[in-house]
C-alpha cells in the first residue's frame, strides 16, 4: 500500500482513544495539555532539559527540539521505538496512526500492531512525537536526523520523494518523464511532480506500469529497493537503466548518480518503510542451570580471589611501585611485570590496576620521581572484614567510567592507551554494566544466560542511533562497490545489473567505531569483569551481587525495573552478610614442613600473614599457600630487629607442628652469621673484628665493584654508598647489617610507602544526573508558574514589549502601577532582572510598595518576595479573568 492510499484509507482503529479534531497547533501547546506527571515523566527521561530549569513550556519546548537533546533522547531509544520514529521521518507530515502502522507492516503482523501504541506513547512521552492520533508529528530536528539524504541515506534504505528528487530539475525534462510514463501533459512543473507521485502511489496503475518493465529493468530495482537507494550509472545507461530513468522510476542526482524514489520503493515493498520491523525485545537463552548455592560458592571463591589478588598487587608495591609516564600511566614494560607477578594476562592485570585506582587504594605518590604507591585508604581497605572489603571493591567498580578493556588500543590521534592512564573514560560504562547485571537478574537463580543472547538483548535495548533491521545510516552515496543489494538473488541479477551499484557503507574517517560498538565490547568486558570479582558464579548472578545491585528475582528485575527502595548502605550490608558465611575463615596456625616450608591451611589473621610475609617467601598460593624459608627470609626478619629466640617463639606459637630441625638450625645459623659484619658512611665502610673475614672480602673478585681498601685491620672503606655496599655483601653470600654513626645497629622495619591522602578518580558522568523526586516537583511547579505568567492575558491596551517578551514602561509608569495594584490587590505582570542579569517574567500580587521595593504575593514562585523597583523592567495589569 502506498503513502497515498495510506492517507486516503486513514482512520481511526476501534477502541483506540482519539483526539480532539483539532489538537495542538505547537510542542509547547501538547506540553500545556500535559498534566504535571506528564511533565515529570518527560523531565525523568530527559534530564538535560532541566539545566537550568525553563522559565515556561515554550521554553522547555525549543529546548526539548534542540539538535543536541534530540540525538541524546534518540540513541537512548529501544530498536522499535527508534524504528517508528525512523517510519515517521519517511512519512507524510502529519501522519495519522493507521499510515504508520501500514508502514511498519502492523496490519499483517500483530506483534507489530500491539507494540505500536507503547512506542508512541514512549515518543509522545520523550517529546519526539506530538499532536493527536490523526496528526502524529515527529519533532523538525528528528526528522532532519532521520530523514534521508544523499549524505545520509535513511535508516529505513528509502530515499527522497519525487518531489525532492526533482527539485532542480528543468521543466522540459519533467515534461518528457511524465509522457514517457504514459501520462497527460501538464502546464507547470508542480502538477507533473504530483501526476508522477499519483501514479507511483496508485498500486493498480504502477503494476501496469511495472508489468511492461524489462526483466534486467526489474532487477536493476531489486538491487535498490531495501537501500541504499542510490547507485551509481554508466556515462552511457544500457537499455534497462535508460528505460527505468526516462519513467522517472529512478531519477538523477548527479550526471553519474541515481536514486530510487521513496514511493516507487514502498510500492516493491508493499507499503513497508523497515524491512524485518522488531516489535519484541529477543529473549534471554539459558546456556545452563545450576543450583544457587553452587553459583555462591563458586561467585565466593572468585571474590576471595579477588580479594587476594588485589591484596598481593598492592603489597608489592608497599615500598613504591612503577614509574609514572611523563605523559601519565604505566609503561608497557611495567604493565608486563605486574602480569608476571601476578600469574595472569595482561589485560586482566590491567583489570586489577584499574580497579584498585577506582577504589582509591592506588595512586601516584606526587613526589618529584613519581610512583604509585598505595593510598592511606589501602591501610583502612586491609583492616575491614572480607566481605566488606568485597562490597566496596564492586561498588567502585559499578560506577567507574574508566575502562581497562581499551588498555593497548589507540586514541583518535593514533597514541597507545596506557594503563591508570588518561583517556580511559567512556561515559557509557556503568550504565552498560548494571544493564548487563540487571537481565542477568532476570533469569532465576542459578540460571547462566548464553553470552550473544545477552548482546542481541542489549543492541535492542539501545541500538545504533540510525540503525535498522535494513539499513544504516552510514551509507553514503557515490562509493564504489560492486556487492549486491540485500534482496539481490545469486544469478537472478541479469547482465545489466551491474549498471547500477548500490552505495557501500563508508568508515569514520578518524577510524572510530559507533557508540553502539562500543557499548558491545563494554557489554564482553563486563561479563568476564563480573566472573573475575565473583559477581557472577559460573555465568550466573549471585544472591550476594542480587542484594549489593538492589535487584529483585526473576522476570521483575530488568534494565527498567525500579529497586525495591533499599538505601545503597542497607544494600551493601546485606550483601556482606550475604557472603560472609561463604567465604574462607582466618586461621591462626600454620604446618611446618621438614622440606623448610610451611603450609597455611587457609587465610591467615592479619598480623600472623604479615609477619610471615616478612620471615618466609610465598612459593605457591591457592586454597592452601606454601611458603618457604630461605637464608634470604630469615636475615630479612632479623633486619627488623628480631633475635632468633624471637622468631624460634613466633614459630613455637602458631605452628600446630614441631618446629623442623632443619629450620631451627636455618635460623640459628644466619643468627649466628647476622650482624658481624657492620656497613656504615664513610662514604661506606665495613667495619669487623675479624680482620682474616675482611681478608677473605678484599680477595674475592666479585667485591672488585665495590672498589673497597683496607683503612685498618678491621675497617675497609668503600667507594659507593652504604646501600649498595649492604646489598653487593648480600648478594656475595654474606649477611652484614648496616649501622648508625653511633656504632648502633640500624634496624629494618617494614614500613610500606603510602602516597598522601588521595580521593579515587571521579566518574566522567554521561551527561546529567537523573533527578530525583523532589527536584522533579519543584521544577514542574516552577515551569507550570513561569508558563502561567508567560500566557497571562494582559489588559489592554497593551504596552511595549521588549526582544525578550518583557514588558517595557518608564519608572513612573512602573511605581504608579504597582502602587495601584497594591491598593486594590489586583495582580500584574512585570519583568524583572536579577542582579546576575537573568531576565524573566513573573505575575505579582503587590503587597506594599516603599523604599524602592515592591513586596507582593509571586504566582510564578508560589511565595511572598521582595524586588527592587529598578530591576523591573516594566507593568502590564492583566486582563480582569485572569486576576
Amino acid at each position: 500500500m502506498g503513502i497515498g492510499e495510506l492517507d486516503r484509507e486513514a482512520h481511526v482503529p476501534e477502541g483506540r482513544p482519539s483526539g480532539t479534531a483539532a489538537g495542538p497547533r505547537t510542542l509547547a501547546e501538547a506540553l500545556r495539555a500535559r498534566g504535571d506527571d506528564g511533565l515529570a515523566a518527560l523531565l525523568r527521561a530527559r534530564p538535560d532539559l532541566l539545566g537550568p530549569v525553563p522559565n515556561d513550556l515554550t521554553q522547555l519546548a525549543t529546548r526539548a527540539g534542540t539538535r543536541a537533546s534530540v540525538v541524546r533522547a534518540l540513541e537512548r531509544l529501544d530498536r522499535f521505538s527508534l524504528q517508528v520514529a525512523q517510519t515517521l521521518a519517511v512519512a507524510p507530515d502529519p501522519a495519522p496512526y493507521p499510515v504508520v502502522l501500514g508502514l511498519l507492516g502492523g496490519e499483517d503482523v500483530p506483534e507489530v500492531a500491539e507494540a505500536l501504541p507503547r512506542a508512541v506513547a514512549l515518543l509522545r512521552e520523550q517529546a519526539l512525537v506530538w499532536g493527536e492520533d490523526e496528526r502524529l508529528r515527529l519533532v523538525r530536528t528528528a526528522r532532519e536526523l532521520l530523514s534521508p539524504s544523499p549524505q545520509h541515506p535513511s535508516p529505513t534504505g528509502l530515499g527522497p520523494t519525487v518531489a525532492e528528487a526533482t527539485a532542480g530539475m528543468s521543466p522540459g525534462r519533467l515534461q518528457e518523464i511524465v509522457a514517457a510514463a504514459g501520462l497527460p501533459s501538464t502546464h507547470d512543473p508542480v502538477s507533473a511532480v504530483a501526476s508522477l507521485t499519483g501514479l507511483f502511489t496508485d498500486r493498480e496503475r504502477m503494476g501496469a506500469l511495472l508489468d511492461t518493465a524489462p526483466p534486467d529493468a526489474l532487477a536493476v530495482l531489486d538491487r535498490l529497493v531495501w537501500g541504499p537507494p542510490y547507485g551509481e550509472v554508466t556515462a552511457r545507461p544500457t537499455p534497462p537503466v535508460g528505460w527505468l530513468r526516462d519513467r522517472g522510476l529512478l531519477l538523477p542526482v548527479s550526471p553519474r548518480t541515481v536514486v530510487l524514489p521513496r514511493e516507487v520503493a514502498l510500492h516493491l515493498r508493499g507499503g513497508r518503510a523497515h524491512r524485518a520491523p522488531e516489535p519484541r525485545a529477543p529473549e534471554l537463552v539459558v546456556a545452563r542451570e545450576y543450583g544457587p548455592r553452587v553459583v555462591d560458592g563458586a561467585a565466593a571463591g572468585q571474590a576471595y580471589a579477588a580479594l587476594a589478588t588485589v591484596e598481593e598487587l598492592l603489597k608489592s608495591w608497599d615500598h613504591g611501585g612503577p614509574a609514572v609516564l611523563r605523559a601519565g600511566g604505566l609503561s608497557v614494560r611495567d604493565l608486563k611485570r605486574t602480569a608476571a607477578a601476578l600469574d595472569v594476562p595482561e589485560p586482566v592485570a590491567a583489570f586489577w590496576l584499574e580497579l584498585a585506582y577506582g577504589a582509591g587504594l592506588l595512586a601516584s605518590d606526587g613526589e618529584a620521581d613519581e610512583r604509585y604507591a598505595p593510598t592511606p585508604a589501602y591501610d583502612d581497605w586491609l583492616d575491614q572484614p572480607p566481605a566488606e572489603r568485597w562490597v566496596r571493591l564492586v561498588t567502585a567498580w559499578l560506577a567507574a567510567t574508566r575502562t581497562p578493556g581499551l588498555v593497548g588500543g589507540q586514541d583518535a590521534k593514533g597514541r597507545t592507551l596506557s594503563a591508570l592512564g588518561p583517556d580511559l573514560d567512556r561515559a557509557a560504562a556503568p550504565e552498560v554494566r548494571h544493564r548487563v547485571l540487571a537481565l542477568l537478574a532476570t533469569l532465576e537463580p542459578g540460571a547462566a544466560a548464553e553470552p550473544e543472547s545477552v548482546l542481541a538483548r542489549l543492541r535492542w535495548e539501545r541500538p545504533t542511533r540510525g540503525a535498522s533491521g535494513s539499513a544504516s545510516v552510514s551509507r553514503t552515496a557515490g562509493a564504489q562497490a560492486p556487492a549486491a543489494g540485500p534482496a539481490a538473488e545469486p544469478g537472478a541479477a541479469g547482465p545489466w545489473a551491474s549498471e547500477v551499484r548500490p552505495a557501500a557503507p563508508a568508515q569514520p574517517a578518524d577510524g572510530s567505531r559507533h557508540p553502539a560498538d562500543l557499548r558491545e565490547r563494554l557489554a564482553r568486558w563486563v561479563l568476564g569483569d563480573a566472573e573475575l570479582l565473583g559477581i557472577t558464579g559460573r555465568g550466573a548472578l549471585s544472591t550476594a551481587a542480587r542484594a549489593l545491585l538492589n535487584l529483585p528475582i526473576g522476570k521483575a528485575a530488568g534494565p527498567a525495573a525500579e529497586g525495591g527502595g533499599v538505601e545503597p548502605e542497607v544494600a551493601a550490608e546485606r550483601a556482606a552478610e550475604l557472603l560472609e558465611p561463604l567465604l574462607p575463615q582466618a586461621v591462626d596456625h600454620v604446618l611446618l614442613q621438614a622440606d623448610l616450608t610451611a603450609v597455611a591451611p587457609g587465610p591467615l589473621l592479619r598480623p600472623l600473614a604479615d609477619a610471615l610475609a616478612v620471615l618466609a617467601d610465598v612459593e605457591s598460593k591457592g586454597g592452601a599457600t606454601v611458603y618457604r624459608f630461605t637464608p634470604g627470609s630469615v636475615r630479612r626478619a632479623l633486619d627488623t630487629g628480631r633475635s632468633a629466640s624471637d622468631l624460634h617463639a613466633f614459630l613455637a606459637a602458631h605452628a600446630r607442628t614441631p618446629v623442623p630441625q632443619p629450620l631451627a638450625y636455618l635460623i640459628d645459623d644466619v643468627a649466628r652469621r647476622h650482624g658481624h659484619l657492620r656497613i656504615g658512611a664513610a662514604s661506606a665502610y665495613v667495619r669487623c673484628d675479624d680482620d682474616a673475614l675482611l681478608g677473605e672480602i678484599l680477595a674475592d673478585r666479585r667485591s672488585a665493584g665495590l672498589r673497597l681498601r683496607r683503612l685498618a685491620p678491621t675497617v675497609l672503606a668503600a667507594q659507593t654508598d652504604p646501600a649498595s655496599l649492604l646489598e653487593g655483601l648480600r648478594s656475595m653470600g654474606y649477611a652484614p647489617a648496616a649501622e648508625s654513626a653511633e656504632g648502633d645497629v640500624l634496624i629494618a622495619r617494614a614500613d610500606a610507602h603510602r602516597t598522601p591522602p588521595r580521593t579515587p578518580p571521579a566518574p566522567v558522568p554521561d551527561g546529567p544526573p537523573a533527578p530525583d523526586a523532589t527536584l522533579l516537583t519543584a521544577a514542574v511547579r516552577a515551569i507550570r508558574a513561569g508558563d502561567r505568567a508567560a500566557t497571562a492575558v494582559r489588559r489592554e491596551p497593551a504596552v511595549p514589549v521588549t526582544a525578550g517578551g518583557l514588558p517595557r514602561t518608564s519608572a513612573a509608569e512602573t511605581l504608579a502601577t504597582v502602587q495601584a495594584a497594591a491598593m486594590t490587590g489586583s495582580a500584574v505582570w512585570i519583568g524583572y532582572v536579577n542582579a546576575e542579569g537573568a531576565a524573566s517574567q513573573r505575575v505579582i500580587a503587590p503587597v506594599r510598595v516603599e523604599g524602592g521595593f515592591v513586596t507582593g504575593y509571586d504566582h510564578t514562585a508560589d511565595e511572598v518576595r521582595t524586588y527592587p523597583l529598578h530591576r523591573i523592567t516594566g507593568v502590564a495589569e492583566l486582563a480582569d479573568e485572569e486576576v
